[in-house]
């Protein structure tokens, strides 16, 4: 019961703080097999709470040993049925310890149940995966070879986030096609032979680069970014999915450094017109994704003024959720980059643990405030009134924004269209340069 409380809320949370999730290859996760999801680890506790809110299975996770000593997180993930992984670098860790663990996680396999893993050991921000450990390959191995499990799939799952320090950014969760776990010959210990685990565990890298955005350095990640996002534009591709999005990154990583070897100059000079395009909308205040002309001058107005309505009709409640909760969003951002020490992979699990814990707190302020001053009827209507509102506060202010972006747009085409024009025909020939080095560049295929 208290499990699917807790599952409950972070999902809710889950929702308000990015404003698109996206799940994809659910139809490669087994129903009624063992499973082991094996995941990228880019966002600290938000990525595991992504599985366990999101994947068709009821997971356990395993989780570093010093969780479960933290305040209300330790409650958090003993209440998840996680297991302890004890690491060298934690102070005071007896990694013997693992054995037990091992043994547990084996059990609840061959019960039918289902493990999360982070085979990178820690969350971290660089670009790409870091080397992967064999605990889960060693884990699998045993199962299927002690045959306390018969059958056992190992299920690659990928978080992609646009931004993942951002309030309102986006997240796609990606579950790759399973990965089948032989049993082998243990060794007299009970172990499975070393060769055997390496070669699961570069099975389980290799599984997990296709659904993660795997660059090798920060400036080759933000030319890829930089480069989907003028490429998607152009071509009116900016709607479709996260994982098309993905897709198209990982097809210009995999192009990257074949290009780097062969056309250096050729792609230092294509950065270089990226990101003066960039600037020069940056200057007109457009982003990428919204140049592109009016279908008619009269239809943008209409719409314009549809929405003046409609702001005027949410602009109190948005008022009253804005008030409210700025409190405790100015001090969960405060909260957040004080206890983060300058690591983005922390700053989203600190922003939504502190949300969890700051707006119901306020909410609860107001409802004794409310009840002191007119009683419970005005107790009961502020737990109803003042979460609604500041969520309606979140879409006024998001929906502010993108009919001013339309506004500026449209001023910018009227105005100074000439521009408008030559920025237009500097993105088709960015784009058409992108697919010319595509084509011209011997890549791999996936």
């Amino acid at each position: 019961m208290i499990r699917r409380l807790i599952v409950a809320l972070v999902k809710i949370a889950l929702r308000i703080y990015f404003q698109r999730i996206e799940v994809t290859g659910l139809e490669h996760v087994p129903l009624n097999t063992p499973v082991i999801f094996v995941m990228n680890h880019p966002n600290a506790l938000v990525d595991p709470v992504f599985l366990l809110c999101l994947a068709p299975r009821r997971v356990s996770f395993l989780a570093k040993a010093p969780l479960f000593h933290m305040p209300f997180i330790g409650y958090l993930v003993k209440k998840m049925e996680s297991l302890p992984v004890y690491r060298q670098q934690d102070e005071g860790a007896d990694t013997r310890k693992n054995q037990e663990t091992f043994v547990a996680a084996r059990k609840l396999l061959a019960s039918g149940g289902t493990i999360g893993i982070c085979p990178e050991g820690v969350s971290h921000d660089a670009p790409g995966l870091k080397p992967i450990k064999t605990g889960a390959a060693r884990i699998a191995l045993a199962a299927v070879s002690t045959n306390e499990v018969s059958e056992l799939k190992i299920v690659p799952t990928g978080l992609y986030y646009t931004s993942k320090t951002h309030f309102r950014s986006s997240a796609l969760i990606y579950f790759g096609n399973p990965i089948n776990v032989a049993p082998v010959q243990l060794d007299s210990d009970g172990n499975p032979p070393r060769d055997a685990v390496r070669e699961l565990s570069n099975q389980i890298e290799k599984a997990l680069r296709e659904v993660i955005l795997d660059a090798q350095h920060e400036e080759e990640l933000l030319l890829t970014a930089r480069a989907e996002r003028i490429f998607s534009s152009a071509s009116h591709e900016s709607d479709d999915s996260l994982k098309d999005e993905l897709r198209l990154q990982q097809r210009f990583i995999k192009a990257y450094s074949v290009v780097q070897k062969l056309q250096p100059e050729r792609l230092r000079k294509l950065e270089v017109r990226m990101i003066r395009f960039e600037e020069e909308l940056e200057q007109a205040g457009v982003d990428t994704e919204q140049l592109s002309p009016p279908s008619s001058t009269w239809s943008v107005f209409f719409t314009i003024l549809k929405r003046s309505i409609l702001f005027l009709l949410m602009l109190g409640p948005a008022l009253l959720g804005t008030v409210t909760h700025y409190p405790a969003y100015k001090l969960g951002g405060y909260l957040a980059t004080r206890f983060s020490a300058d690591s983005e992979d922390v700053i989203s699990t600190a922003k939504i643990i502190s949300a969890m814990l700051l707006f119901p707190l306020t909410w609860l302020v107001l409802a004794i405030v409310g009840y002191f001053a007119l009683g419970w009827i005005a107790s009961v209507a502020t737990l109803i009134v003042v979460p609604i509102s500041g969520y309606l506060a979140i879409v006024f202010f998001e929906q502010l924004d993108r009919s001013i972006a339309g506004v500026r747009v449209l001023t910018f085409f009227l105005v100074r269209r000439r521009f408008f024009v030559r920025l237009l025909a500097e993105r088709k020939a960015i784009r058409n340069e992108i697919i010319s080095l595509g084509k011209e560049t011997p890549i791999a295929s996936e």
